[in-house]
């Protein structure tokens, strides 16, 4: 076999990385994750593809309890506001969800994307700027799929107001925040999404997402 082949175990395992990750919020341990691992994260994330190798990714690592505290009560507060626009029964189980970790876990991941970089010299952008935003979420789920195959949880809090994280971390302004993550070890993975457990979304079955040659066009 070429070295460049994956075996049938290698091929399972990357498979089963990605099936079983999860958005975790409420398994979360105290453990610190050692900064071997923490830098095999932060390579995964490097390796991520970019639109013209562009990498326009930068990544804060914040284990700083008061900065933690901070964008906590940050999130806190957009959370209330959040939830103002549900009703009755969807109000309620809002309420009942875990929403962020930024606390319970011993560290806090904040990528930014550098939409200006001249790097890759804008090659594939001159008609879709928005892949170098793209571009970082492949970083993203990089970290997020390497932290599964660690064993390591993560969850992602998008209910945050951009600018003020970026105040809150002295992050320059010509930067996009594009995501901030709570890594940490858990307890355990659910078998499922834990939206889905407690009824919040059910998940879409493949055929529903899926066409061939033009849109709306199911499989033959």
């Amino acid at each position: 076999m070429n070295d460049w082949m994956f075996s049938e175990a290698e091929r399972a395992a990357v498979y089963r990385a990605i099936h079983t990750r999860r958005d975790i919020r409420s398994t979360f341990l105290p453990q610190p994750i050692p900064d071997a691992i923490l830098w095999r994260l932060l390579g995964a994330a490097a390796a991520a593809p970019s639109v013209g190798f562009m990498q326009p990714t930068e990544i804060i690592v914040i284990r700083d309890t008061e900065v933690r505290r901070q964008i906590h009560a940050h999130f806190e507060s957009v959370n209330r506001a959040a939830a103002e626009v549900y009703t009755d029964a969807d109000r309620r189980a809002y309420d009942a969800l875990k929403l962020a970790a930024i606390i319970e876990t011993p560290l806090n991941l904040c990528f930014t994307c550098d939409t200006t970089t001249q790097r890759g010299r804008g090659l594939g952008r001159q008609t879709m700027p928005e892949t170098a935003v793209f571009s970082t979420v492949c970083a993203v789920q990089n970290v997020w799929l390497a932290a599964r195959a660690e064993n390591i949880g993560v969850g992602w809090v998008s209910i945050l107001e951009p600018e003020t994280v970026k105040t809150r971390l002295d992050i320059p302004a010509h930067l996009t925040l594009v995501a901030y993550l709570c890594v940490g070890y858990v307890s355990d993975f659910p078998a499922q999404p834990e939206l889905e457990t407690k009824g919040w979304e059910h998940a879409r079955d493949l055929t529903e997402m899926v066409y061939f040659d033009r849109y709306g066009v199911r499989q033959p």
